[in-house]
């Protein structure tokens, strides 16, 4: 199958490696951005350096970016179906964890100091790959 359809849109299985692979780079380099702006501050904690002056940061929120982006690069690259899968299961953990990220801002439990620009960039991103990851093939 070729990456294009007729219409010369993306089909699904193409749109999931490149997704997986982009966002993937993108959480990657999020990750090692992090530990620029999170140093003085706790490894596990409430408070953080600000990433891009919004999103909070500490080293264990960078170890997850760096994790989340590896996860999806090597789903990428291994098939079109496990970036499917990857994006996802990914997309449905961002999901929830913007939810939950409403209830742990400003509690002892907030150990990857979140803040509301982190939720909401969670809400975002965990739509785009739980859409991308359940588009039909």
């Amino acid at each position: 199958m070729t990456a294009y359809s007729r219409a010369g849109a993306l089909t699904s299985r193409h749109l999931n490696t490149v997704a997986g692979l982009g966002l993937g780079a993108v959480f990657v380099l999020a990750g090692l951005a992090g530990f620029f702006v999170s140093g003085g501050h706790h490894v596990v904690g409430q408070s953080g350096g600000e990433l891009l002056g919004s999103f909070q940061v500490n080293v264990l929120h960078n170890l997850v970016h760096l994790a989340v982006g590896a996860g999806l690069v090597a789903a990428a690259i291994a098939s079109s179906r496990a970036a499917r899968a990857a994006n996802t299961a990914f997309g449905v953990l961002y999901l929830a964890l913007s939810l939950a990220g409403l209830f742990l801002v400003g509690t002892a439990a907030n150990i990857v100091a979140l803040n509301g620009a982190d939720n909401a960039l969670h809400l975002v991103l965990g739509l785009a790959l739980t859409g991308v990851g359940l588009r039909a093939n």
